[in-house]
């Protein structure tokens, strides 16, 4: 008995710690009901979550948890949309990352998810101009950069600027030499003259601009060799290369898909060697590198996965009865019967101490009846008055709230209801009829009509977050029942909907809405009495009812799978001509990179850059030998008249080069500044043109630096000695002082670097 209060205590508080947790969990429970009415379902679902985390067996917290996952995550789609859209990139990766959290069947926060991660790649990676790695496949690479699966590798990067007249042999290889890769020519190639007119342009435009205008076509063999061939159909089928490739397509659900997809390619790029294998949803191609990276993009572009809508239906009916019933209801009517004799048997006895005599009366009347008639031979029946004091008020609602998820232009039907049986037809026994011995049974036939709420609903997802949807609803039910033909039928209810619309994602929409409102009035009681005002009370009875009936459609669409479409899959590519399919790659132009000076300069004003080319003219193609001299290092000088001059007035810097040796190209890159001087333009000077060989001259010019290339023919060999490379004019500015520096890049015959020290001059303008 001692350890008794100590049993209560506890069993008290085990008591009190229960009761505060369901009232916890009461208290969460409630609060998320009212999140959820204000349809903040973020925070619904949060609430809701904690319940069926402390409560996983309990079905109400378990339901409600399910409910609002998936609103809970589009809600989160939805403000990570907006914050995207305002700038805000990291919020928004947050909200998306939240979303596939909360439900990671949400298929478009993934995709949303990516799509964000790759706008903050790509922020973080343009302050440094750092570009994105290449794809790793020769054939994605090819797509990406529109070029073929071997690259070439020119030793020099400058853009080409040339102006010659000659057979096409020559000019290839001219631009092999300028350009340092290697040109193979066919046997069976006859070259023609022409003259080509080129400025600035890559070396992947030129060979395709001298393929064009020579009739040829070149392929690369290695990654500094190309060869050469003339543009015909057999040549082409001879030489061009072929890759064997298999597309997995990952978005096919019937055959049907996967025979449109092969037809545009069929059709399109003119695949011939193409087979299509239905088990495994795959296409296999073979031809050429080009005609596979096109195939690639068609296949990228079509195969992608359906956008898929979730339509959220709300069908609200709420229904208002009130009926007042006031008054006294007086007889209406008297009933008056003339009652007759007294039938029954009536016993006399006998006088004699006989047998008794039995007399029997029937309830007849007769005419002798009516001359004894008195007050109790009639009966007055008069119905009872009834007093009515009655108010009844009705109040009804209906609410359906389904929700269909259907694929972008795929057909989704939801029927929540009964099948109610419909007799259409029915079939007797004719043969027994003839016969006259028929059996009587019929055969009646049914149909089995869908009632109860019945939606179909088709989706189509249009740009800019746009929805439409076919749409046909259907809210039936069975009001009653009527006898045809001695069946049973029932009465069906009918309110039915079908129209096209468009929509926002999330924009809430009244798709129809019925509103009935029924006053009737009545009144019984006695005549004239009942039209008294004040005794109409005491004998009439007056009837009032109003019924308000209104059902309303709302339709809220959200999207939860967008169509994912990607830069290439929206770029239009250079495909070649009608006979012959190729891609062109555009080659971006190198930035001139900033050569070590010994003057520090300023910033250089924006300018826009340009080019021009100078071409030594000669008739004489031949091959020069050069100059026999004795071994020795080659140096490089700047030289001018003038190293004072005064603003406003140009001078000349010739750029002078002592032991030469088999010199055959001849890069630099000339820096100054562009605040004290200007650049004018720059010639050929004595040198490489010694022999009488055209050279050509190759420069670029950016504010406070020049790109500069002098080069001679292919096949003439370098030269050897003293002279003057380049001539170089400057205007003089503003005042103040300025460096000119050069770097030198010479190259010999072989192509092989020529070690040449830097130079520099420094110039003072008054």
């Amino acid at each position: 008995m001692r350890h008794l209060p100590r049993i209560t205590s506890l069993l008290l508080v085990l008591v009190l710690a229960a009761s505060a947790s369901g009232e916890s969990l009461r208290t969460l429970f409630k609060k998320a009901q009212e999140a959820e009415a204000r349809q903040d379902y973020i925070t619904a679902y949060e609430a809701y979550k904690q319940c069926y985390d402390q409560k996983p067996a309990e079905m109400k917290y378990r339901v409600a948890f399910l409910r609002t996952r998936f609103l809970a995550s589009s809600a989160h789609v939805n403000k990570g949309q907006v914050l995207r859209e305002a700038g805000d990139l990291q919020g928004a990766m947050a909200e998306f990352d939240a979303a596939a959290k909360a439900d990671p069947s949400m298929a478009i926060a993934f995709q949303e998810a990516k799509r964000t991660q790759a706008m903050i790649d790509a922020a973080a990676a343009a302050p440094t101009g750092k570009a994105p790695p290449p794809p790793e496949s020769p054939i994605a690479k090819r797509l990406d950069e529109a070029a073929g699966p071997i690259e070439l590798a020119p030793l020099s990067e400058q853009p080409l600027t040339l102006e010659i007249t000659n057979d096409g042999k020559y000019i290839y290889e001219t631009i092999g030499k300028l350009a340092g890769i290697n040109v193979l020519f066919d046997s069976e190639y006859v070259p023609k003259r022409i003259t080509l007119k080129l400025n600035g342009v890559s070396l992947q435009e030129a060979l395709d601009i001298l393929a064009f205008q020579s009739g040829t076509f070149w392929r690369p063999v290695t990654p500094n060799t190309i060869y050469v061939a003339q543009n015909t159909p057999s040549k082409r089928k001879e030489l061009e290369e072929n890759v064997l490739k298999t597309f997995y397509l990952s978005n096919i659900s019937t055959p049907t898909d996967l025979q449109d997809i092969t037809t545009v390619l069929r059709q399109v790029l003119e695949l011939q060697k193409m087979q299509q294998v239905n088990s495994q949803n795959a296409i296999i191609i073979r031809d050429t590198p080009d005609k596979v990276a096109m195939a690639e993009k068609l296949i990228n572009d079509l195969d992608k996965g359906k956008p898929e809508v979730i339509v959220d239906i709300a069908i609200m009916q709420v229904r208002r009865d009130k009926l007042r019933n006031l008054g006294i209801t007086p007889p209406a009517s008297a009933a008056v019967q003339l009652t007759g004799p007294t039938s029954g048997i009536t016993t006399t006895p006998s006088t004699n101490g006989g047998t008794p005599t039995t007399t029997t009366n029937n309830n007849t009347l007769t005419l002798n009846s009516f001359q004894a008639l008195k007050a109790t031979d009639f009966a007055v029946s008069i119905p009872a008055a009834t007093a009515n004091f009655l108010f009844t008020d009705n109040n009804s609602k209906l609410l359906q709230n389904p929700e269909i998820r259907a694929s972008d232009g795929v057909k989704a039907s939801l029927k929540i209801g009964d099948r109610v049986p419909i007799a259409t037809g029915s079939v007797g026994n004719p043969i027994g009829g003839v016969l006259g011995a028929s059996t009587g049974l019929v055969n009646t036939q049914f149909q089995y009509l869908d009632v109860g709420v019945n939606i179909d609903v088709t989706p189509r997802v249009y740009p800019g977050r746009e929805i439409g949807l076919k749409l046909s609803l259907d809210v039936s039910s069975v009001t009653g029942n009527s006898n045809i033909g001695g069946i049973s039928q029932p009465i069906i209810s009918q309110r039915k909907i079908e129209h096209d619309i468009r929509l926002k994602e999330g924009e809430v929409n009244i798709v129809g809405g019925i509103f009935e409102q029924t006053d009737s009035e009545s009144l019984a009681g006695l005549p004239w009495l009942s039209q008294i005002p004040i005794l109409k009370y005491f004998f009439s009875s007056t009837n009032k009812e109003r019924i308000d009936n209104e059902i309303v459609f709302v339709l809220i669409p959200h999207i939860v799978r967008s169509q994912e479409l990607t830069d290439l899959n929206t770029k239009a590519i250079d495909i070649g001509t009608a006979n012959y399919l190729d891609l062109r790659r555009v080659t971006a132009r190198p930035a001139p990179t900033t050569p070590a000076t010994p003057a520090v300069q300023s910033p250089p004003t924006a300018a826009a850059p340009k080019e021009t080319s100078v071409i030594a003219p000669t008739n004489n193609p031949a091959t020069a030998s050069p100059t026999p001299s004795v071994p020795r290092s080659t140096a490089l000088r700047l030289d001018s008249s003038v190293l004072t001059p005064t603003k406003g007035s140009t001078f000349t810097v010739k750029v002078s080069v002592s032991g030469a040796q088999d010199v055959f190209s001849a890069p630099m890159q000339i820096s100054y500044d562009p605040n004290v001087l200007q650049f004018m333009g720059i010639a050929n000077g004595n040198l490489l043109t010694k022999d009488g060989q055209a050279v050509a001259l190759v420069h670029r010019e950016d504010p406070g630096s020049v790109q500069a290339s002098a080069t001679r023919p292919p096949g003439s060999g370098g030269v050897t000695g003293d002279g003057v490379l380049y001539e170089l004019t400057f205007q003089a500015k503003n005042p103040g002082q300025a460096t000119i520096a050069l770097r030198p890049m010479m190259r010999n015959s072989t192509m092989q670097v020529v070690p040449v020290p830097s130079a520099a001059l420094n110039v003072t303008v008054k």
